[in-house]
């Protein structure tokens, strides 16, 4: 076991971060390693992120690789979204998208908090017609390394959705105080996830 200090994944920490969708290129398909957390699955999402990285943007949100419409996740997170009080996230056992132990927890945490999460499909078009009729609420992603990350700024064919007024949302927040404070042993842990090494 190897334990290293690190710093915030990304440098505006639990502030919210602008992600561009991406439509041309595609990062992982049922068959291949998209379900897994291998060096490949990153290695080919660099490109789109490059490109997105020098118009400002943290990252990239990934469609699916078939008809590039359903959302999937970003390069470095799972995805969730807050639609008139309920969170939305894609199924993670389609063939192409990260399950992954911190989206899990927070599959937990709401369901234990009584707020209603539903794993099912999601279109981009879909998504935007909440956002055009004030129903999409917050927006965020989960991950390892960043944790909880709200999204501020979503950029869909030169269409700019600006959630929750650029802010990081209650739920998102929650959420983030919640998982780090079981972290490091401040908050109670009601799903015995911390272990205590013996050495």
């Amino acid at each position: 076991m190897i334990l290293s200090p690190v710093g915030a994944y990304y440098e505006e920490g639990i502030n919210p971060v602008k992600i561009a969708v991406e439509n041309h290129f595609v990062r992982a398909v049922k068959g291949g390693t998209g379900e897994a957390k291998t060096a490949g699955n990153y290695a080919s999402s660099l490109k789109a992120q490059e490109q997105v990285a020098g118009e400002g943007y943290a990252q990239v949100l990934w469609l699916d690789g078939v008809e590039k419409k359903y959302i999937e996740e970003v390069g470095s997170m799972n995805v969730f979204f807050k639609i008139k009080g309920e969170i939305v996230t894609p199924p993670a056992l389609n063939g192409s998208i990260l399950e992954g132990v911190t989206r899990n927890s927070v599959i937990e945490l709401l369901k234990h908090w009584n707020i209603p999460v539903t794993e099912r499909k999601i279109t981009m078009e879909e998504l935007y017609e909440h956002y055009q009729n004030g129903e999409l609420e917050e927006a965020f992603g989960s991950g390892t390394a960043a944790v909880i990350s709200p999204v501020g700024e979503l950029t869909w064919e030169g269409k700019k959705m600006y959630i929750n007024n650029g802010e990081t949302g209650e739920i998102a927040k929650k959420l983030y105080d919640t998982l780090t404070g079981i972290q490091y042993g401040v908050e109670k842990d009601p799903f015995n996830w911390i272990v205590k090494v013996k050495y």
